[in-house]
């Protein structure tokens, strides 16, 4: 299933969750009386995952969206949205609109504002490229165990919306996959961790470059280099969507693209990740309790930032410049860098 948060244009700043299917976007919190007599919340996918134990999670979701197709005949793809209400009329639901058109809605990130972000450093080649370019090899610290810094969740992007430009010469993009954690776990094995991932997304780790490098001369951060923005979406897909791409290994070959202004600029495969999604969030719940919505980061696949490509040397992102980067199956998160004065 394909999960996303939206707001309805018009209507207050409520993120309310759906599931992306060809036939539209499925407001599910409207259509949740098709199954359920009373929910006891509201329908954000936040609240969706905090509520998987009591029964109105991802699989009460699923529950909805089927009860949805049913009614439209077992699917809906040939919709023609030339006249929405006469489409959501057939769902009979007191005239809620239940499914919406993918552009008559502005998607948020799928978790507006997560609990934390860890983001890791788990891609060998890129590790391998940035730490050539100061001459130096990977550390043998790094084959031991994976490493990750914070990032800031009140500053999280989704798809389509502006970054202002912030006070830097060198931002750059970063391309990852992200990973939600859909139940608490603590101390768990590699092998345990996808039945408590909720679903992945595309993942955008702004960096200012020369902000970035000060600050780690001392021996400290990444910090406040990548303070100011970090976006998600444009969904969050569960891990069912990719069972035909899984190699067995806890890896999974998914495409990987990233395009500034419609060029390509890097390309690779989340197959190139050296440590797993599993052997990231294991080394996360070590002595830590990770709750649901909290986000695991992989670090930046290959090709995937300026500073490799460019050898740390630019042109970085200007004003004006639009980010497109792009995972198979999820999507794509695109980004336009606007003036501060706009």
């Amino acid at each position: 299933m394909k999960f996303v948060s939206f707001r309805r244009y018009g209507e207050g700043s409520e993120a309310r969750a759906g599931a992306w299917l060809p036939m539209g976007i499925i407001d599910l919190q409207a259509a949740a009386g098709l199954v359920f007599e009373d929910l006891p919340h509201d329908w954000s996918l936040m609240s969706m995952l905090q509520h998987e134990s009591d029964g109105y999670g991802i699989d009460a979701a699923i529950q909805i969206v089927s009860a949805v197709v049913d009614l439209l005949g077992g699917g809906g793809d040939g919709i023609e949205w030339d006249d929405p209400d006469a489409i959501n009329s057939m769902l009979s639901l007191g005239g809620e609109t239940v499914i919406y058109p993918p552009d008559s809605v502005r998607l948020l990130a799928p978790i507006p504002q997560p609990p934390t972000i860890r983001d890791f450093y788990a891609f060998e080649q890129h590790v391998r490229e940035i730490r050539a370019q100061h001459g130096r090899s990977v550390p043998s610290t790094w084959y031991d165990m994976p490493v990750f810094y914070f990032g800031n969740p009140t500053t999280v992007l989704g798809p389509d919306s502006d970054l202002v430009m912030p006070r830097t010469s060198q931002l750059d993009y970063e391309l990852e996959i992200a990973a939600v954690i859909g139940r608490p776990c603590r101390d768990i094995e590699p092998a345990e961790a996808e039945y408590y991932i909720a679903g992945l997304m595309v993942m955008n780790d702004w960096s200012a470059r020369d902000i970035q490098a000060r600050e780690m001369s001392v021996g400290l951060g990444p910090a406040k280099g990548k303070d100011f923005a970090t976006s998600f979406g444009p969904a969050m897909i569960t891990l069912d969507e990719i069972e035909d791409k899984a190699l067995g290994d806890g890896r999974y070959d998914l495409a990987m693209v990233v395009r500034v202004n419609g060029e390509e600029r890097g390309r690779a495969s989340f197959a190139d990740i050296y440590y797993t999604l599993g052997e990231l969030i294991a080394h996360a719940s070590r002595d830590v309790t990770l709750l649901p919505g909290e986000i695991i980061g992989s670090g930046t696949v290959g090709t995937g930032c300026l500073l490799e490509t460019t050898h740390g040397e630019g042109p970085w992102l200007e004003v004006g410049d639009v980010v497109e980067l792009e995972i198979e199956r999820i999507g794509i998160l695109r980004n336009t860098i606007v003036d501060r004065d706009s």
